[in-house]
């Protein structure tokens, strides 16, 4: 049915729920999360880009704002399983990446799926755009889980969701990363001394690591 289609399963973005079968406060669709992600990827560039770094903004924007769009048919799968081994993670990444393929083999007219191969593409890779992409995506787990940590959600997940997130953010070398850890975690932190858990402690075994 050509793109109609493609537009039609964005819908699809909207009912899919981040960390799901964990008791949340909060809800997050991936389609939200997509959003936010583009936000915080775009801020992130700027600091870059001050620093003298080239960005590529259309691939910027096309990457993180499509980033999770294969989770439409493998759903979210909760962090700690996704990534509990390599060997399981790129299997995962292999299923996604195939039905993906699968879908615009069957409903992307042909002169414009290498457009959608493109742009829905695994976006994490080594170039500047494909590691804010990281960053961004990451930024997005530690605002999630510190939002249910500082409303007391005991589900342990949520904690550590929240320091693989800082780990993952503090072993990319960009400029963004560093003007993350030195201006913007320590807001998080001092909004975090109202929370029932120590998120000061959280945070300073995580960037131990």
């Amino acid at each position: 049915m050509g793109i109609h289609t493609y537009f039609r399963s964005l819908n699809d973005l909207e009912r899919i729920i981040r960390t799901p079968g964990k008791f949340k406060f909060e809800e997050h669709s991936v389609s939200a999360h997509s959003w936010k992600v583009v936000q915080y990827a775009k801020t992130l560039a700027d600091i870059e880009e001050q620093h003298g770094v080239a960005i590529d903004w259309k691939k910027l924007y096309e990457i993180t704002s499509s980033h999770d769009y294969g989770e439409i048919f493998i759903g979210d799968i909760k962090t700690p399983v996704k990534h509990y081994s390599l060997e399981l993670r790129s299997m995962l990444q292999q299923v996604e990446e195939g039905m993906v393929e699968h879908f615009i083999n069957e409903n992307i007219p042909e002169e414009f799926q290498p457009i959608f191969r493109r742009q829905l593409r695994e976006g994490k890779d080594n170039s500047v755009e494909g590691l804010i992409l990281e960053v961004a995506d990451k930024m997005d787990q530690v605002y999630e889980a510190f939002a249910e940590l500082q409303r007391g959600n005991t589900e342990k997940e949520f904690i550590v969701m929240y320091r693989y997130a800082l780990i993952k953010i503090k072993n990319i070398d960009l400029h963004c990363v560093h003007y993350f850890l030195e201006h913007i975690l320590p807001d998080i932190i001092e909004e975090g001394n109202r929370s029932p858990f120590d998120i000061r402690q959280i945070t300073e075994d995580a960037l131990s690591q």
